[in-house]
């Protein structure tokens, strides 16, 4: 399988449990639930996405085996001999369009924790060990477990409770980013001092200006 990647870079984790980690990102092209085109957003199953990942940008490319994606992804780890720390965060888009056993299993090969951020429409192969899935209001659902769920908030056709009883180990409301992010954050604070099994996930890395 051929892997189509719009950009591969070393940062902080800036969301969810892993936030402050280092990391390389690797962001795959296409989704699902949005062509990434602004004239397809109003028709969109999700309209609040604030990433580009249509096509191949200047740090991605095409690559045509698992272990030529896993050696650039190792090229761009930045952390030095960190045994056990290397952590590659797969994404998009939406990554389980792309990510099959045979890339998990090279990742693997050069060294790296596997990362996912996926919306959960798609089952996650098996031998990735992390698993941060993110429903959307109209989307089906059918990744019910995994180490983190982190919902954008607020979705008035996704509310919390919707999904307390799924088999998560972490429960995060992220604040829509935008024009209303004030007022989605002290409403996302009010729910989980509410709600103490719902813990804020903030996007820090937009707050101290890195990637």
């Amino acid at each position: 399988m051929a892997y189509t990647v719009k950009e591969i870079f070393y940062t902080l984790q800036g969301e969810g449990a892993n936030a402050g980690r280092a990391a390389v990102f690797c962001r795959f092209s296409g989704c699902n639930l949005w062509s990434g085109r602004e004239d397809d957003r109003s028709r969109a199953v999700c309209q609040f996405c604030d990433t580009d990942f249509v096509g191949v940008g200047p740090d991605g490319g095409r690559f045509q085996t698992p272990e030529s994606l896993a050696a650039r992804i190792e090229r761009a780890w930045r952390g030095g001999d960190a045994e056990g720390q290397q952590l590659v965060v797969c994404t998009g888009g939406e990554p389980l369009l792309q990510l099959d056993q045979a890339l998990i299993g090279a990742i693997h090969d050069v060294g790296f924790t596997v990362a996912v951020e996926t919306n959960g429409t798609k089952p996650a192969p098996s031998g990735i060990d992390w698993i941060c899935v993110s429903p959307k209001a109209g989307a089906n659902l059918v990744q019910l477990s995994g180490d983190e769920l982190k919902l954008v908030f607020p979705q008035p056709a996704a509310m919390p409770s919707d999904f307390e009883h799924l088999n998560f180990t972490h429960f995060f409301l992220q604040p829509i980013d935008g024009p209303e992010i004030s007022e989605n954050t002290r409403a996302a604070i009010e729910h989980c001092m509410l709600h103490p099994r719902w813990r804020l996930s903030l996007q820090t890395h937009k707050q101290v200006g890195i990637r």
